[in-house]
């Protein structure tokens, strides 16, 4: 028999009698259970970050290269689609209705800019004639008011819908891929830099995050939330929580050790640095040649000569990085099929812009109806596939608030 001897009627260790909780399972252990598992929830079988960026920056990169009106309506509702169906309900992933909202924004002061400002464009159908405000010689080039032409707002429309598209696609990004996943992803060389792009991207979501709840708050006391006096009274609240979780940060990282290096040899500090910017300059040559008229012969090996010296200057500052990964997120098959989903919609946009500039760009003058090109389309449904292809959400379980009762209390008092 192993343990020492209990007396007679009193039950084994760990064990309570029939009818009885024991005290000290009910408080400390339920909330950080519900913690846990929370944070189990959105890590458990969740797709890798960078797969997620790969796929909005395809569909980015499409937009880019074309405005006409239907193939961009058409990236917009397959990114949102893909955000409806696979984002989780963590504080990051409610900031798409926001992109939304500001891609409307942005769209709206460009149409403000070219009724107000006037447009390069010119056009003979004029919709209404403002006042014409007159400026001095050296402003010439520049009006105010005069002439509002359809085809000026026809071009502002097109140029401000491809910006509200960029836009967007960055929203579903943000929406979809969890930054603290992402910045465990990236280098060691990069980890200092990534940090404050992590930070800096977490911001408006967190921000979102915050006015949501203050409104939410002010409706159940009874008080407005909407207007500019609302605004002004949830603002110093919401920069006071942005102060708090930047401090938090802050002491978390000086907890752990953040700015840590390890000592390297001199020669492969000036190694790195180097590569680092050989690098560089020779991927921004090289996508120049590959971009200009006549720099395609030199252009893709220039390229290609500039990325893989980045890469070796990256990875000898990683050895810089004292810090190690624990349980590193793993590139899977599901990562392959969504970064190569947007991939191929950009790859496939930039082959058929090239073959048919005209649908791509409708013009303004004269006014003409922008077509709907098929395969271009087509090749955009191709963004599709992370709808189905990535996991399912899992959504976060209720956590319910423990219940302490008198005599949980009254054992806890006397324990």
């Amino acid at each position: 028999m192993s343990g020492a001897a209990r007396p007679a009627g009193h039950p084994p260790t760990g064990h309570t009698p029939a009818g009885r909780r024991a005290p000290h399972s009910r408080g400390a252990s339920h909330s950080s259970g519900a913690q846990h598992s929370k944070d189990a929830v959105y890590s458990r079988g969740a797709l890798h970050a960078g797969a997620w960026w790969l796929w909005a920056l395809g569909l980015a990169t499409a937009a880019s290269r074309t405005t006409n009106p239907l193939l961009l309506g058409l990236l917009v509702a397959v990114a949102g689609y893909v955000v409806a169906v696979r984002r989780t309900d963590a504080p990051w992933a409610r900031s798409y209705g926001a992109f939304l909202k500001l891609g409307l924004l942005v769209l709206a002061i460009r149409l403000t800019f070219a009724v107000l400002l006037g447009s390069p464009i010119p056009g003979t159908h004029v919709l209404v004639t403002l006042p014409e405000v007159p400026l001095p010689d050296w402003a010439q080039g520049v009006r105010i008011g005069g002439r509002v032409t359809a085809e000026g707002l026809v071009f502002a429309l097109y140029d401000g819908l491809k910006l509200a598209t960029l836009l967007v696609c960055v929203g579903a990004a943000n929406a979809l891929a969890n930054p603290a996943r992402l910045l465990k992803s990236l280098p060691g060389a990069l980890y200092e830099a990534g940090v404050a792009v992590v930070v800096a991207m977490t911001f408006a979501p967190n921000l979102v995050a915050d006015v949501q709840r203050l409104r939410a708050a002010r409706r159940l006391r009874g008080r407005p939330d909407r207007g500019v006096r609302a605004l002004l009274q949830v603002g110093l609240p919401v920069l006071e929580g942005a102060l708090e979780r930047s401090v938090a940060l802050a002491a978390a990282m000086d907890a752990r050790g953040y700015g840590r290096t390890a000592q390297v040899p001199p020669a492969v500090t000036r190694a790195t640095a180097a590569l680092t910017l050989g690098g560089l300059l020779g991927v921004c040559a090289g996508t120049y040649g590959l971009l200009a008229a006549r720099g395609a012969g030199f252009g893709l090996p220039v390229l290609l000569v500039g990325l893989a010296a980045a890469l070796g200057g990256l990875w000898l500052g990683g050895r810089r990085s004292a810090r190690s990964r624990y349980r590193p997120d793993r590139w899977d098959a599901r990562a392959w099929l969504v970064s190569g989903s947007g991939v191929a919609v950009a790859g496939l946009m930039i082959w058929a812009a090239s073959y048919a500039p005209q649908a791509f760009d409708p013009p303004a003058v004269p006014l003409t109806a922008p077509v709907l090109p098929l395969w271009p389309a087509a090749a955009v449904l191709v963004g599709l596939l992370p709808a189905f292809a990535a996991p399912a959400p899992t959504r976060a379980p209720y956590a319910k608030t423990p219940r302490t009762t008198s005599e949980d209390t009254g054992k806890e008092a006397t324990r």
